[in-house]
C-alpha cells in the first residue's frame, strides 16, 4: 500500500507540475494550485539548507519503514495501513524532495497551508496510528488494573 500512496502522489504531483504551472483549477471546496515548500510541514525549516532537510526527512521516513518492517508480523490490520499510508507519503515527498530540494505542492483550501496527497497520507496514517494504538491497547501496558485478583484479595 505504501507504494501505491507514493506512485498516486508522484503521479499527481508531475500533472501538477505540466498543468498548473501557470493556472488555477477551483473546485470549489479545494483548488488545484502549484506551489513549492523547501521545508517540512507547515513550511518549517524553509531557511534550512536543502541537504539538511532532505537528509533529516530521509532519515525519519527510515525509521518509519523499519518500524514498519519489523512490527508487521504482529501489528493489527489498522495499524499496518496506518503505517502504510505513513510510508507511502513520506516517500513521496523525500523523491520529490530529492529531485530539485523542493515538495511540489497543489491543493489549495484557503484556510490550510497548500498541501498535496502525500500530506494527506501522512496526516491520515498518524490519526489512525493514535487511534489503533489506543485501541489495541491492554492494560498490562502500564495501566493499573482495579479488579480483584482472587477471592478475599483486593487491589489498592
Amino acid at each position: 500500500m505504501a507504494a501505491l500512496v507514493a506512485a498516486v502522489d508522484l503521479g499527481a504531483k508531475a500533472w501538477a507540475v505540466n498543468v498548473l504551472h501557470d493556472r488555477v483549477i477551483d473546485l470549489g471546496v479545494v483548488e488545484l494550485r502549484l506551489a513549492y515548500n523547501p521545508g517540512v510541514a507547515f513550511s518549517v525549516g524553509t531557511g534550512a539548507p536543502t541537504w539538511l532537510v532532505l537528509t533529516a526527512t530521509a532519515l525519519v521516513t527510515t525509521a518509519v519503514g523499519v518500524f514498519a518492517w519489523r512490527t508487521a508480523n504482529t501489528a493489527s490490520r489498522g495499524r499496518l495501513a496506518a503505517l502504510s499510508l505513513v510510508l507511502g507519503g513520506a516517500i513521496a515527498n523525500v523523491v520529490d524532495r530529492a529531485g530539485d530540494g523542493v515538495v511540489t505542492d497543489y491543493l489549495h483550501t484557503g484556510w490550510w497551508p497548500t498541501f498535496n496527497l502525500a500530506d494527506s497520507a501522512i496526516m491520515t496514517g498518524a490519526a489512525l496510528l493514535i487511534l489503533t494504538t489506543v485501541r489495541d491497547r491492554t492494560p498490562d501496558d502500564g495501566a493499573v488494573s482495579r479488579t480483584p485478583v482472587g477471592p478475599g484479595t483486593e487491589v489498592p
